[in-house]
């Protein structure tokens, strides 16, 4: 069993003494220091685990040795004890890489939740967290992608709000999930929630959870996604989208740490840490007034920005090979290469829908394409919007000509019903070979991994 040693720093001695106390019944052996020389002196001196230090101290101040910490034993967590209210101070210390903040008076229980978090830092990785790059988007060789790994691995350390700015689909949520992964709180639930996909009315109750009975509809308790992120993390994708009157209340959940569910009378305690994204220029939304400048600073603590995939050309053939690998295990097909002039293409081309056009664009190639290897003219980028829709319209117009079904009036799905037809032509091309797939593939002109594809895609396996 590890024995953790942890680093108390304080001029007062109660304080001292009652922080020794309960690290002591938590089986952590402690040394204390009333002022930063000292503390300095046994940082040198001994394998620290865990420090906490006061804000204010005769020598200096909590600040200060942060970041001499950083510079001197960075693998140690320090955790900022500051006074109570004070944010600005807070968010200072997060931003010279303390690992966390607890505000005077200490509450005991917050204070156990911090010290395990941070005493995590400190256990032997299982060999498990090698993988945590899956699903492997930020795979690459460029030095982008080096330092953006760089960069998660080192704010994986800490419990800071980090605010991840980047274009539509060049993998903010990855970067996130690898946050989490790499973190002490890689044990709790990982929750990522979609800011501009909530319809505002329902946004309260989403988020925080509401009482049986608390207003029409709600016929039993439920917790929220902050609740359900207790122990874990807690991503805001698109968290531009929310409206003025929910950043207020989002903001005072953040910093009390707490909820109230609709229709309690009660704050619930939640301990989660907060990540945020968004592709709009967040900034230019707080001086036009639509984004609240005081909660900008409070999710942005530290900025992380995700490259797009046009500034790493050199990573677009591992990536592409990658995404190709797992098409294929997914939907249990052989794998299909790519030709020297499909790499050449795709590395040419600037994608301005990033990895998630990537994604597509292989998908699309790798189904329709007749042979195992997928060639430039496969991969029509910049205009699959339209070769989908033709695909799309020339099995409509097919099935429409057999007297199967006709386009009806007013609105429709669209995605839906192109699957209706789709459905319906496989299956009918199933029938007439009596289920033999290799011939139901031929006679729906499409390759049989396509038709593997479709058949798994459809859930009619």
């Amino acid at each position: 069993m590890t024995t953790y040693t942890a680093l108390i720093v304080d001029d007062e001695p109660d304080i001292r003494e009652l922080l020794e106390i309960t690290l002591t019944r938590m089986g952590i052996t402690t040394l204390t220091a009333p002022d930063v020389t000292s503390a300095r002196k046994l940082l040198e001196q001994n394998t620290i685990h865990l420090c906490l230090t006061d804000m204010n101290l005769p020598d200096g101040n909590g600040i200060e040795l942060v970041q001499w910490i950083q510079k001197h034993s960075p693998a140690t967590p320090v955790a900022v004890i500051t006074a109570y209210g004070n944010m600005d101070t807070a968010i200072e210390s997060l931003k010279a890489g303390a690992f966390d903040f607890v505000s005077k008076p200490v509450e005991l229980p917050r204070l156990r939740e911090l010290v395990n978090s941070a005493l995590k830092l400190s256990e032997p990785k299982p060999d498990a967290e090698e993988a945590a790059d899956e699903p492997g988007l930020l795979l690459g060789k460029s030095p982008e992608i080096r330092k953006l790994r760089n960069q998660t691995r080192k704010l994986a350390r800490s419990q800071a709000p980090v605010f991840i700015s980047g274009e539509s689909g060049s993998g903010k949520e990855l970067v996130a999930r690898m946050i989490h992964l790499q973190g002490p709180r890689r044990d709790g639930p990982f929750i990522a929630v979609n800011c501009g996909a909530i319809p505002s009315e329902l946004m309260e109750s989403e988020f925080f959870g509401h009482k049986k009975g608390s207003f029409t509809g709600a016929v039993e308790n439920k917790d929220g996604l902050f609740r359900s992120a207790n122990g874990g993390t807690l991503f805001l994708d698109e968290v531009a989208d929310l409206p003025l009157a929910m950043q207020v209340k989002l903001l005072r959940a953040i910093q009390e740490k707490a909820v109230r569910p609709v229709g309690d009378t009660k704050e619930v305690p939640v301990d989660i840490r907060v990540l945020s994204a968004t592709h709009k220029n967040l900034p230019g939304l707080v001086q036009e007034g639509s984004f609240r400048q005081d909660l900008f600073y409070r999710i942005n603590v530290i900025e992380l920005a995700v490259p797009p995939l046009r500034e790493r050309p050199d990573d677009i053939s591992l990536l592409a090979n990658h995404i190709l690998e797992r098409i294929a295990k997914e939907y249990e097909c052989e794998p299909a290469s790519l030709t020297p002039s499909a790499i050449e293409r795709l590395t040419s081309y600037d994608f301005p829908g990033n990895v998630r056009e990537l994604e597509n664009a292989l998908e699309r190639a790798f189904t329709l394409c007749d042979a195992d290897q997928i060639d430039a003219e496969d991969l029509h980028l910049g205009n699959g919007v339209q070769h989908a829709a033709s695909a799309s319209q020339i099995i409509a117009e097919g099935e429409a000509g057999e007297g199967g079904i006709s386009v009806p009036d007013g609105e429709i799905d669209l995605e839906g019903y192109l699957e209706k037809i789709e459905r319906q032509a496989i299956e009918k091309a199933l029938e007439a070979t009596r289920w033999n797939k290799t011939a139901a593939a031929k006679r729906l002109g499409i390759s049989f991994r396509a038709l593997r594809y479709r058949l798994k895609k459809l859930g009619m396996e």
